[in-house]
């Protein structure tokens, strides 16, 4: 009986030695993704910095032509305040959205200005949004493509029991309101 019982103890040692493991590596797998998805990440933010930095220079160009449309550039100062404080990614997600909506909204008030469409600081000001919406668009793209990684990795069995143990979240992915699924125009 004795070896019996060894061999037990030894076979439950191993069971437990084994699930311990594959815990551990279903558990570092998601680690890795996750750290993969937020590098994605900011590779957006990077651009969403220069595209915050770029938008006052926007505004007080169209407020010396367009002064009595007050409730456009407001919104483009709101929206930009908004995405520049929001802190979680999903937060984030949700302000770069809507200043995306208010600066097509903002370029598409610009189009009623001849004066402001040939303002040459007007035109830089515009081309560089435009490239910087590119360039938005790209690292979207990445980062869409890492959060769905995870999320599916979150999804499946058994990834799914170590995730709610450990109290993983899915990512949001970083998509284009409606309404706003084109980049503002740069067309004269």
């Amino acid at each position: 009986m004795g070896i019996a019982l060894v061999v037990i103890v030894g076979a439950v040692l191993a069971f437990v030695v084994v699930v311990a493991l594959w815990v551990i590596g279903v558990y570092n797998g998601l680690q890795r993704a996750r750290v993969a998805t937020e590098g994605a990440f900011s590779g957006i933010d990077v651009s969403l910095k220069k595209r915050h930095d770029l938008v006052p220079n926007l505004v007080e160009t169209v407020k010396g032509y367009a002064a009595h449309e007050k409730g456009a550039l407001e919104a483009v100062m709101k929206a930009r305040a908004s995405a520049m404080g929001a802190g979680s990614v999903d937060e984030r997600i949700g302000a770069e959205q809507q200043l995306t909506g208010a600066l097509g909204r903002l370029l598409a008030v610009a189009e009623a200005y001849p004066d402001l469409k040939a303002n040459q600081n007007f035109l830089q000001l515009q081309g560089a949004l435009g490239q910087l919406e590119g360039e938005i668009a790209f690292a979207r793209t990445g980062y869409n493509g890492k959060a769905g990684d995870f999320n599916t990795q979150l999804a499946v069995f058994p990834n799914n029991v170590i995730a709610g143990i450990f109290r993983f979240q899915p990512f949001r992915f970083f998509e284009v309101g409606e309404g706003e699924r084109e980049a503002p125009k740069v067309r004269f």
